[in-house]
C-alpha cells in the first residue's frame, strides 16, 4: 500500500526493498509465480495537530510553549515517537511564530516567510477555504497523487524494486467499496449512523466465532492506535455501538473528498479501500500480505476483520462460516534514526532523491544494509553497520573482479588440486545453507554470512592451486545470488560474472587493456633491468589507435598514445630504471585515474583493470593523508632544525658580543679585528693615521668614533653589572 501525498523517504525504501527481495527469492530462487498488487491509497485523512490557545500572540509562543511542552524538549534515543512528534510540531510552530514575529517588525523574503510557515499556513487555510471547495472534483485531489505516484514510481524503480504485476488505486474503486459494505452491512457485521457513516461492529463479529485484533491482540485496547487508524477527519459520534468500532464509510463535509453512498454523500475508511482492491484482484484468498509494522494493529487487523467478514457468507459452508482471507502476513521493520523510526510525520526522514542525489547511499549499498539487518528486525542506521555494508560489498567486488579477469585471461590451471576440490566443497556446502536459510523465514543475514565466507575460502587458497573452473563456478553461483537479490540494476547475458560497476566502459577497452599490456612489458623490463632501446621502440609501437575516434573513446585514445610516445622517448634517451618505472606509475596513478580506471599490480601476474571505485579512493585519500602528515612532520624537523641553529647562531653572537663589551675603549682598535690596522691613536684610542702613516680621512674618523662610542656604552654597562 502507497499513500501518495509526498515524496518517498528512506523508511518507505525499507519497506518496499525488502518486500522486492523477498518476492525476487519467492520467484528467481523458489520459482514461484507470484501476483504482485499494490495498492495505492489516495484519498487520505489530514492530520489535525494540537494547538495551544487560538488567540496566543506569536510574540508569547516561545514562552507559553517552554511552560506546556518544556518536559519533551530534551531528545534521546531512547525517547518515544509520541515526544518526538511533540517536539517535531514545535520546532514547526517555532519556525512560524519567529517568521510572524519578523514580519511584524522589520521586512521579510517572501519565499524565506512561506518557507518557514507553509506548515501552519496551509492547514489554517484549509480550515478557512476548504469547505468551498467542489467535494465532487476529483481532479483537486488527483493531480497532486497522480504526480506523487509517478515520482514514487521512479524512486523505488532508482532503488531497483520491481513493477508491480498490478496497481490499484482508490478514486477507481468508489463503486465497488459501496458495494462491499453493503455486503458487510447484509452479513450483519456493520451498521450505519444518523450521519451517515458506516461502522464495523466488532463485538457482532466475534459473537459469531470470529477472533479480532489477532495479529497484535495486546494493543487491542489501545485507544492511541485506534484514533491514529480513524484519522482525523472522522466525524465523532455516540452513535458507535462500541469505542472500538472503526469506520467503514464515512460522511464528508463540505469541501472534503465525497461520492454517492446509499449513506450519504462520503468517503471510503482507511482500512476498506485495501480489502476492496485486494479482494477484487486476488479474490477470496491472498497467499501473503505485507507492509510496515506500524500498520499491524489497527489496520491491517481491521483489514482482515473487515474482509473476513465480506467473505463469510461465501464461505458459510465452512466451519463455523469463517474463512481465512490471508494466509501469511510479513511486517517489515522500521528504519530508525536515533531510536525513533524515520517517518514522514515526525520529520525526520532523508527522501530516496534526496539519498542518491547527494550521494550518500547507492541504490545496491541501501539494499545491502537492509540484508545484513533481515526483513522483520528493525534496523539502526549506525556507523558500524554501514561500515560492514561496504565491507561486504567490496569484498564481493573484487572477488568478481578477479573471476572476470580469470575468464578473461584463463590461467594454466585447468585442474587445480585437493586446495581446488575444497573450494567446490566449499560451495555445495554454501548452496546447501543457502536453501535452509531462505527457507527459513528468508534469512538474508544468513546468506549474506554465507557467501562472505565462501569467498574468504577463496581467497585464502594458493591461488595455482585452485582451478579456473572451480572459481568460476563460484563466481558464477554468487552472480546468480546477488541477481536474486536485486543487487544489480543491469543484469545482462546468463553466463555473465559480475555486477554492474566492475568493468571499465567498453569504449575504453580498445585503449586501456593495449596500454595495461605494454606497461606490463616495460615495467617487467625495468624491473628486471633489461632495458634495450630497440624492444621498448617496437612494443611502443605494437598497438595504434585509430585516426577516427568516437568523440567518448578520446582521451583514453589520447592516453595510450601519450604513453606510447613517452616509452619512445625514454628508449631513445636510454633512460635508467628508474625513469621507466616512474613513467609506468604516472600512467597508473595520474591518467587513467583521471579516467577513473585503475591498474593494480600483481605478482607474477598481469595488472588486473578495474575501474576506480569507493576502495580505491578511500585508500588512495588514507595514503595521500599519511604522506602529508609524513611531509609535515619532516617539515616541522626541519624547521625545528633550523630554529635550533639559529637559536644557537644568535646565542654564539650574543657570547661575542658579551666578550667585545669587556675590552676597554681606548684598547678597542689595537686588538682582535682591527690589530694592525693601525699606527698612531688619539688620548681615547681612536685611530689618526693608518698602518702606513697616511692620516685617516675625516669621514672614516667620523666612523670610528661611533664604533667607539658604542664600545664605550658596552664597556660601561659591563663595568656596572661587574
Amino acid at each position: 500500500m502507497w499513500t501518495d501525498h509526498d515524496d518517498a523517504h528512506l523508511g518507505h525504501a525499507r519497506n518496499y526493498v525488502s518486500t522486492d527481495i523477498i518476492r525476487r527469492v519467492l520467484q528467481d530462487y523458489f520459482k514461484f509465480k507470484v501476483t504482485f498488487v499494490m495498492n495505492i491509497t489516495d484519498v487520505d485523512d489530514k492530520k489535525n495537530l494540537p494547538l495551544l490557545p487560538e488567540d496566543l500572540k506569536p510574540q508569547n509562543y516561545m514562552s507559553e510553549a517552554d511552560r506546556v511542552y518544556g518536559r519533551f524538549i530534551p531528545s534521546s534515543a531512547t525517547s518515544s515517537d509520541a515526544e518526538a512528534k511533540v517536539r517535531m510540531h514545535r520546532k514547526t510552530a517555532t519556525l512560524a511564530s519567529k517568521a510572524l514575529v519578523e514580519a511584524e517588525s522589520q521586512s521579510i523574503d517572501i519565499q524565506s516567510f512561506y518557507g518557514q510557515t507553509q506548515d501552519v499556513l496551509l492547514p489554517y487555510l484549509d480550515k478557512l477555504y476548504g469547505s468551498s471547495i467542489d467535494a465532487s472534483d476529483y481532479s483537486i485531489f488527483t493531480r497532486l497523487t497522480q504526480e506523487y505516484e509517478k515520482r514514487f514510481m521512479e524512486d523505488v524503480r532508482a532503488l531497483n524494486v520491481l513493477d508491480p504485476t498490478m496497481v490499484t488505486r482508490v478514486t477507481e474503486y468508489s463503486e465497488e467499496i459501496v458495494e462491499y459494505v453493503k455486503q458487510i452491512i447484509s452479513n450483519g457485521f456493520a451498521y450505519a449512523t444518523s450521519d451517515g457513516s458506516v461502522y464495523f461492529d466488532i463485538v457482532n463479529f466475534e459473537k459469531s466465532g470470529f477472533p479480532y485484533a489477532r495479529l497484535e491482540p495486546w494493543n487491542r485496547n489501545d485507544s492511541g492506535l485506534q484514533a491514529d487508524g480513524e484519522g482525523a477527519l472522522t466525524a465523532k459520534t455516540t452513535e458507535k455501538r462500541s469505542e472500538a468500532d472503526f469506520a467503514l464509510w464515512k460522511s464528508s463535509k463540505p469541501g472534503e473528498p465525497s461520492w454517492p453512498s446509499p449513506w450519504g454523500p462520503g468517503r471510503p475508511g482507511w482500512h476498506i479501500e485495501c480489502s476492496v482492491m485486494a479482494s477484487d484482484i486476488l479474490k477470496d484468498q491472498i497467499d501473503i500480505h505485507s507492509g510496515g509494522i506500524d500498520l499491524c494493529f489497527p489496520h491491517h487487523d481491521n483489514e482482515l476483520a473487515q474482509s473476513e467478514a465480506y467473505w463469510s457468507s461465501k464461505h458459510s459452508h465452512e466451519q463455523g462460516g469463517q474463512h481465512r482471507w490471508v494466509n501469511y502476513f510479513m511486517h517489515m521493520g522500521h528504519l530508525s534514526i536515533q531510536g525513533s523510526k524515520m517517518s514522514k510525520s515526525l520529520k525526520n526522514f532523508t527522501t530516496i532523491r534526496e539519498a542518491l542525489s547527494r550521494g550518500n547511499w547507492t541504490p545496491r549499498g541501501l539494499r545491502i544494509v537492509f540484508l545484513l539487518g533481515g526483513w522483520k528486525d528493525g534496523i539502526e542506521i549506525t556507523d558500524d553497520l554501514i561500515k560492514a555494508g561496504n565491507a561486504w560489498e567490496s569484498k564481493v567486488d573484487n572477488f568478481f573482479l578477479k573471476a572476470s579477469d580469470l575468464q578473461r585471461n584463463p590461467s594454466k590451471m585447468a585442474n587445480g588440486n585437493e586446495e581446488g576440490s575444497k573450494l567446490a566443497e566449499a560451495m555445495a556446502t554454501a548452496e546447501a545453507e543457502v536453501f535452509e536459510a531462505l527457507c527459513d523465514s528468508f534469512d538474508t543475514p544468513s546468506v549474506m554470512r554465507i557467501i562472505s565466507q565462501l569467498i574468504s575460502t577463496y581467497n585464502s587458497a594458493e591461488r595455482t592451486a585452485v582451478s579456473d573452473g572451480d572459481v568460476l563456478a563460484v563466481a558464477r553461483w554468487i552472480t546468480k545470488m546477488v541477481n536474486t537479490f536485486g543487487l544489480d540494476s543491469h543484469p545482462s547475458q546468463e553466463d555473465r560474472i559480475g555486477w554492474s560497476g566492475i568493468d571499465i566502459p567498453e569504449i575504453a577497452k580498445p585503449f586501456v587493456y593495449p596500454i595495461s599490456r605494454l606497461r606490463d612489458e616495460v615495467r617487467q623490463r625495468a624491473i628486471v633491468g633489461e632495458i634495450v632501446k630497440e624492444e621498448l621502440v617496437a612494443l611502443a609501437s605494437k598497438d595504434k589507435a585509430a585516426n577516427v575516434q568516437d568523440i567518448g573513446a578520446i582521451p583514453y585514445a589520447e592516453t595510450l598514445s601519450q604513453f606510447q610516445d613517452g616509452v619512445r622517448e625514454l628508449a631513445e634517451k636510454g633512460a635508467n630504471k628508474k625513469d621507466v618505472l616512474n613513467l609506468c606509475d604516472r600512467v597508473r596513478d595520474l591518467s587513467l585515474w583521471n579516467l577513473g580506471i585503475y591498474l593494480e599490480d600483481r605478482d607474477g601476474q598481469p595488472a588486473l583493470v578495474r575501474p576506480v571505485d569507493r576502495e580505491l579512493v578511500t585508500a588512495r585519500k588514507a595514503k595521500d593523508d599519511a604522506k602529508a602528515a609524513k611531509d609535515k612532520k619532516a617539515a616541522e624537523k626541519v624547521k625545528q632544525s633550523t630554529k635550533g641553529n639559529f637559536q644557537q647562531e644568535a646565542a654564539a653572537k650574543e657570547a661575542a658580543k658579551a666578550e667585545k663589551a669587556k675590552i676597554p675603549p681606548s684598547e678597542l682598535f689595537r686588538t682582535g679585528e682591527y690589530e694592525g690596522l693601525y699606527s698612531e691613536w688619539d688620548d681615547q684610542g681612536i685611530p689618526t693615521k693608518d698602518k702606513e702613516g697616511k692620516e685617516v680621512a675625516k669621514s672614516q674618523g667620523k666612523k670610528l668614533k661611533k664604533i667607539w662610542d658604542a664600545q664605550k656604552k658596552a664597556y660601561d654597562a659591563y663595568i656596572s653589572a661587574a
